[in-house]
Parts: C-alpha cells; structure tokens; sequence
C-alpha cells in the first residue's frame, strides 16, 4: 500500500506538470473506485485552472481555481501515469490538459476521490479527526507524551492510529521505531520522554529519506514517471525477518504480528 513517501512523491510528480495548468478534459471509465464517483466531477473539473496541490496524511490534494479540492487516496495498487503511451484497462479516471494525460490506475480499486470546497476541507470527515502531520512542527514529545499518557496499548499500535500521527504505516512506523531504540510491543504509556526525544526525529528522518528515494516500490507502486523509488533498500527491519542487525552485534530481526499487521525489530537494541 503507498504510504505517506510514495503520496508525497505522486504529488511533487504531478505538480511539475499539472500545477497552473487548464484541465481541457475529464473522462470517468466507471462510475466507482472503491467508492463512486463524487456527482458532477467531470463537469465540476473541466475547464477549471489547477492552482495548488499537496497532501494530507496519505491523500493527495488537487486544489483548483474554483474553489473546490479534488482529494485521492491511492488504496493499495493505485498511481497516477503521466502521459502513458498505451491506455490502461485500470485506468478509471482521465485528466487532460492541453499538454499532459493523467490516467489514476488502479487494479485492485482500493483507491478513491473525492471534490470538496477548498475552504472546509480541514472538516472533511477523515481529515477532521486527524492528528498532526508527521513532517510538521505540531509533531512533538510533548503532543506524544500527551497522546500516549496512561495507554496500555503498544507504541507500534498507537502510532498506525491517526488520530495520534496522521499518516504514518506499517513500514515507516517499523524502522522509526529501530532507530528510536523502543520495542514496538512496549505499551504506549510506558515510553519514556528520553525515548520520545528520539522518537521524534527517528520519524522526520525516515519519512524524509523516503521521499529523497522516491519512496518504497513494494509491490504495484511506481512514481507517475514509472520509475521505481528504492527506499526498500536501507531498510533496517522491515522484512528482514532472520537476518542479523545492522547496528548491534549478536542481534537478530524478528517478525511478530500486532493489530493483524506484521511488525519487524531488533530483538537485542530495541527496549
């Protein structure tokens, strides 16, 4: 599933060559994704002028001059492709400007949109209940310490809930936690202000040498070019189940399962 990085990455892809342009054409090749199509999104898109994008957590955001957001959530197999020369039998949503072809592919449809206005856009129901962005300034040991007071429930667990950090997954939350030196079983309320003190940065750093690497191409993943990221490369834990650490010596990768999700860590550093 494209986590934060991959999205992060789609979006600078896009912007390089949508932002500021008119979208001349919208073609939907079925009515729903995962969820159907907002009504009127090729009327409401067509001819409008594209003036900003970004992301929130794991959705990308498509801001245009009339007002309105068109918000995409790639799902599990979803990414857009900058004028592909063939078309795509997964290709569900076209945009077209005078000079690009955007296609959102998507195999599995776990992906979706949405249109909403730009003004309430933080009220947007998934949005509305986020915590705050792991890259930004409200991410701090002390916003940690006061989301994790008194939960008995593991670090690893509490990290994936949005509501604590939006738009951190599996992978990113696994090698943060290597970094930071904390057993991604230890109950959230037990994790110490020290720990967190290196919690904090163990995440900005992870996230940021990701998007440097064009994110982690696992599985259907690939940036709007095609091209692969290869973040998959420094991975520390993650899927690497057996095989020695790469920062202690005599530690080994183990693999448990937590909330249903496979979870990676050093069985010797991480306390």
């Amino acid at each position: 599933m494209p986590e934060l990085p991959e999205v992060e990455t789609t979006v600078r892809g896009l912007e390089r060559h949508l932002r500021g342009e008119r979208i001349v054409r919208v073609r939907q090749n079925r009515p729903d994704m995962r969820f159907p199509f907002p009504d009127g999104l090729v009327q409401a898109l067509t001819g409008a002028s594209v003036i900003a994008l970004g992301r929130r957590a794991k959705y990308g955001l498509v801001h245009t001059d009339r007002g309105t957001t068109l918000i995409f959530h790639l799902g599990m197999s979803g990414r857009w492709r900058i004028d592909p020369i063939e078309a795509d039998k997964h290709d569900h949503l076209v945009i077209e400007t005078a000079d690009h072809r955007f296609a959102l592919c998507d195999p599995r449809r776990f992906g979706y949109v949405d249109l909403v206005d730009t003004e309430g856009l933080e009220h947007w129901p998934a949005f509305a209940v986020m915590g705050p962005e792991p890259l930004g300034e409200a991410l701090t040991v002390d916003h940690l310490r006061s989301a994790l007071k008194g939960r008995k429930q593991a670090i690893k667990l509490l990290l994936l809930d949005q509501k604590v950090v939006a738009g951190l997954g599996n992978i990113y939350v696994c090698e943060a936690l290597f970094r930071a030196g904390i057993l991604p079983r230890k109950a959230g309320g037990k994790v110490t202000r020290p720990a967190l003190e290196r919690l904090v940065p163990a995440i900005r750093e992870v996230l940021t040498q990701s998007i440097a690497d064009g994110g982690s191409s696992l599985r259907d993943y690939a940036r709007p070019d095609g091209e692969l990221g290869y973040f998959a490369t420094r991975f520390d834990v993650y899927g690497r189940e057996g095989e020695a650490c790469h920062r202690c010596e005599g530690g080994t990768i183990r693999r448990i399962v937590q909330g249903g999700r496979s979870t990676w860590f050093c069985n010797t550093c991480q306390k």
